[in-house]
C-alpha cells in the first residue's frame, strides 16, 4: 500500500475513533462521581488509597484480586479529588478506546465500515448494561487485551508466507500485553493462551523448525507470565509470611469458595445470556456463515472465533456467572458479530435492542449516592483515634469518603458475611467477626437485601452484639436494599 492510501486510510480512522470516545461519553458521563456505581470498584479505591499509607493488599487488606489492579487504583489517587470522578474518567477513557480497537478488529475481521463502527457501539453499549458503567477491572484490561487480539488477528491475513522475526515481535508484544492484563484479572490467562498458541502457529508457518518453535514457546510464555513473576519476588523480598498471603490469594482461595446454588447459578448465567443478546445473535449469525462479504478471509473469522472461544473459557472458568464477570466477552464477540452487522437492517435492529436494554438499565439502577454520602458522614463523626467504625455489609467506600479507619483486614463486606466464602478466606470468618465487636466499634452499618447469603455464625454474632451493645440510630431504604445504622447504648 502506497503512503498516500496509508495516510488516507489514517485519516478515515481518526473520526471513526473520535465519534467512539464521544459516544462512549455520552453514556458514561451521567455516572461520573457517583461513589457506588459497583460494589467492587469501591473496594478497589479503598485498597489503592490505604496503600499510600502504607497498606500491603492480601496482609493489610485481604482479596484475591491481582495486585495490579490495586496498583491501577492506587495512580488513580494520584490525580485530584477522592478518586471517584478521577477512576470514572479514565475508564471512559479506556471505554472509548477499546471501541476503537474493536472497530479496528472488526475491520481486519472482514467487516466492513458500517460493521465494525456498530461493533463498537455495541461493546460501548454491553459495558454499561453488564455493570461496567464505572470500573470494573475488565472496563480496563480489555484494551490491552483488545490490543493483543488485534496484533494476532492480523497473523492470519492473506496468504503469503509470515516472516518469523516479525511473528515472534508480534508475539512478545501480545503477550506483554496479555500479561499486563493477568495482573488485572487472573481470568485474563485464557486469552493470553491463545494468543501465544497463535503465534506459534505462525511461527512453524512461517518456516521455523521444532526447536525454535520451542525456544519461542518459552519466551513468550515467560513474557505473559513477568507481572506476575515480578509480583510474587515483591512479595518475596517482603518475608515468607508475605509470599503465602500472596499465593494463598491468588491462587488457593479461589478454589475454596462455596458455590451458589445451582439455580442462582442458572438464572445469572440466562441473565447474562439475555444483556449479550445484540451480539449474541449477529455472532451466531456470522459464524454460521461459511464465508464474509468482504476481505478478511475465513482464516482471520476463524481465529476471532478462537479468542472468543478463550474467553468463554475464562467466563465459565470463574463459575459463578455475575453480569460484569461476561464484560470480557464484549470485545470477541463484537469482532465476530462485525460482519453480520454490515447490513443496516440487521445494525439498527441490534442497536435498537441495545438501546432497549440501556434504558431498562437506566430506569432499575439504583440511585444511592446522596445516601451513601450522608452514610459517610456519620462514619466521620463516629470515628475516633484507635476506634474504627464497621462497615458489615454495604458499601466499603463510605470509609474512603469519611477518611475512616478500617477495624479488619477483612472488610470487603462479602469476606466475613456470605456463606459462599466461608473456609475461603484462611481465617475463622465468625472469629474474626467476634473479635471486631468486642472493641465495640463506634457504629456499624449493615445493609440488608432480598435473598442475601449471609454466613450464618458472622450474622448470629452481629445479631448477638447489636441486641446486647447497640441502638438503632437511623434506618434507610435504598433501591435494593435497607440500610441499618447502629451505634452503642449508653452504659
Amino acid at each position: 500500500m502506497t503512503t498516500a492510501g496509508t495516510a488516507a486510510r489514517a485519516g478515515r480512522a481518526l473520526p471513526a475513533a473520535a465519534w467512539l470516545m464521544l459516544a462512549a461519553l455520552g453514556l458514561r458521563v451521567w455516572d461520573w462521581n457517583n461513589p457506588v456505581l459497583g460494589l467492587d470498584e469501591q473496594w478497589y479505591l479503598l485498597v489503592g488509597d490505604r496503600m499510600w499509607r502504607g497498606a500491603v493488599p492480601y496482609i493489610d487488606l485481604w482479596d484475591r484480586k491481582p495486585v495490579g489492579l490495586f496498583l491501577l487504583y492506587a495512580g488513580f489517587r494520584l490525580l485530584p479529588g477522592d478518586g471517584v470522578l478521577a477512576y470514572q474518567v479514565v475508564a471512559t477513557l479506556a471505554a472509548g478506546a477499546t471501541a476503537a480497537v474493536v472497530r479496528r478488529a472488526a475491520l481486519v475481521a472482514g467487516a466492513g465500515p458500517l460493521g465494525a463502527g456498530a461493533a463498537g457501539l455495541l461493546y460501548l453499549a454491553g459495558l454499561s448494561v453488564l455493570g461496567g458503567q464505572g470500573g470494573q477491572a475488565p472496563v480496563f484490561y480489555n484494551l490491552p487485551m483488545t490490543v493483543a487480539a488485534l496484533l494476532t488477528l492480523g497473523l492470519f491475513v492473506g496468504r503469503n508466507l509470515p516472516d518469523a522475526r516479525a511473528v515472534l515481535r508480534s508475539g512478545v508484544l501480545a503477550c506483554a500485553l496479555a500479561g499486563v492484563a493477568i495482573q488485572i484479572k487472573t481470568s485474563a490467562a485464557f486469552e493470553g493462551a491463545f494468543f501465544g498458541v497463535a503465534h506459534l502457529w505462525a511461527l512453524r508457518r512461517a518456516g521455523l523448525g521444532h526447536a525454535g518453535v520451542a525456544r519461542s514457546a518459552a519466551l513468550l510464555a515467560l513474557v505473559g507470565l513477568a507481572p506476575t513473576l515480578a509480583a510474587a519476588a515483591a512479595y518475596a523480598m517482603m518475608g515468607v509470611r508475605a509470599l503465602d498471603a500472596f499465593w494463598f490469594a491468588n491462587f488457593v482461595s479461589i478454589l475454596l469458595r462455596q458455590p451458589y446454588p445451582p439455580l442462582v447459578v442458572a438464572g445469572k448465567l440466562v441473565g447474562d445470556l439475555a444483556l449479550l443478546l445484540p451480539l449474541l445473535v449477529p455472532a451466531g449469525v456470522a459464524l454460521w456463515r461459511r464465508r464474509t462479504r468482504r476481505p478478511g478471509g475465513t482464516g482471520v473469522r476463524s481465529a476471532a472465533a478462537l479468542w472468543l472461544a478463550a474467553a468463554v473459557a475464562g467466563f465459565v472458568a470463574i463459575g459463578t456467572f455475575h453480569d460484569h464477570y461476561a464484560l470480557p466477552l464484549l470485545a470477541p464477540l463484537a469482532v465476530v458479530a462485525a460482519p453480520a452487522l454490515d447490513e443496516a437492517a440487521a445494525a439498527l435492529a441490534c442497536l435498537g435492542v441495545a438501546g432497549l436494554l440501556l434504558a431498562a438499565d437506566a430506569l432499575r439502577r439504583p440511585d444511592d449516592a446522596a445516601s451513601e454520602r450522608r452514610l459517610a458522614q456519620v462514619v466521620r463523626a463516629r470515628s475516633a483515634p484507635g476506634r474504627c467504625p464497621w462497615i458489615a455489609s454495604g458499601n466499603p467506600i463510605a470509609y474512603l469518603l469519611a477518611d475512616a479507619c478500617i477495624p479488619t483486614p477483612y472488610a470487603f463486606p462479602n469476606t466475613l458475611m456470605h456463606r459462599t466464602e466461608r473456609g475461603a478466606t484462611g481465617i475463622d470468618e465468625a472469629a474474626e467477626a467476634h473479635r471486631i465487636l468486642a472493641a465495640r466499634p463506634p457504629m456499624l452499618a449493615v445493609a440488608i437485601r432480598r435473598r442475601m447469603p449471609w454466613n450464618p455464625a458472622t450474622l448470629a454474632a452481629l445479631r448477638a452484639a447489636i441486641a446486647r451493645d447497640y441502638r438503632l440510630l437511623y434506618r434507610e431504604r435504598r433501591r435494593r436494599s435497607v440500610l441499618l445504622v447502629f451505634v452503642p447504648r449508653a452504659r
